[in-house]
């Protein structure tokens, strides 16, 4: 089947380039000690492949990465202890402090990802730095909106972890069966959402404002649910594309691959998640 992924990253076009890569270094179409039985999958005599326990160890070491290098860039906001407003009788927030070398981290991380997609080759080594320098934005911005509404990080992360663990329950009992329709409806809502984001953003450059994004009114929180669905759902793409890469004799580093597909769901889930809880809170 012609397998496209709604992931950003991880598709069956990548991994049939790599295996086909690999193969130009020597690859050699059989099994070791005998002859590929017929529709079984090809494993190399030149190269290590990639398996299902190495994409989940990737995984886990991205995932680390991310959290110490978030806990890090959370220490780094200056918070501003709250005021209290004699007139009203509450407690005010002031605006936290964010280190500009914070942003050039975020860019770096940004930058860093676009290379890792394009040459998966070098994920071993890119997709650390991805972990690391994403994680540093992403608990500074969690300072920020903690700052704002005590506790919010807390509930952001535990939704993020339980999203992740029901939709691998749901792939793994195969409730939800990654299709070709179901991958094609799913990359196109992608796609859709990350042309909205795009357009949101030049409007805003030029002084708009996208009031109906952020303004916890119930179109915002709507579309804020839809986008969390939608975010979920690759996480079922990311977790066939595991599954069938590591069935095709496709190089070990596409284990770092893997996880590098899945830590730019997650935290693309987290973000928005965050968004969501905060939207909530304002109302």
């Amino acid at each position: 089947m012609a397998f496209m992924s709604g992931s950003p990253v991880l598709t069956d076009t990548r991994f049939d380039q790599e295996r086909a890569e690999a193969g130009r270094g020597g690859f050699a179409g059989q099994p070791r000690g005998g002859i590929a039985a017929p529709g079984a999958p090809r494993t190399s005599t030149t190269y290590t492949t990639m398996t299902i326990g190495g994409s989940i160890t990737a995984t886990a070491v991205l995932l680390i990465l991310l959290v110490g290098a978030a806990i890090f860039g959370w220490t780094q906001v200056h918070q501003e202890s709250p005021v209290f407003n004699e007139l009203t009788g509450e407690f005010t927030s002031r605006p936290s402090t964010i280190p500009g070398w914070i942003f050039g981290a975020i860019i770096l991380g940004v930058v860093v990802g676009l290379v890792t997609s394009f040459v998966p080759k070098h994920a071993r080594f890119t997709a650390p730095v991805y972990s690391l320098a994403m994680g540093t934005g992403l608990g500074a911005i969690s300072a920020v909106y903690n700052n704002y509404y005590n506790g919010i990080v807390t509930q952001a992360v535990f939704a993020t972890l339980s999203i992740f663990a029901v939709m691998l329950v749901l792939y793994a009992t195969r409730v939800i069966k990654v299709t070709n329709r179901f991958v094609m409806i799913v990359a196109g809502a992608t796609m859709a959402i990350f042309l909205m984001y795009l357009v949101a953003f030049v409007f805003q450059l030029f002084g708009a404002h996208i009031s109906f994004l952020n303004d916890g009114s119930p179109l915002a929180i709507l579309i804020s649910v839809g986008i969390i669905i939608v975010a979920a759902l690759n996480l079922a793409i990311d977790f066939a594309f595991i599954e069938k890469a590591s069935q095709h004799a496709v190089p070990k580093y596409m284990e770092w691959y893997a996880g590098f597909g899945i830590m730019v769901t997650l935290v693309w889930i987290y973000l928005e998640v965050l968004r969501l809880l905060a939207m909530l809170n304002r109302r």
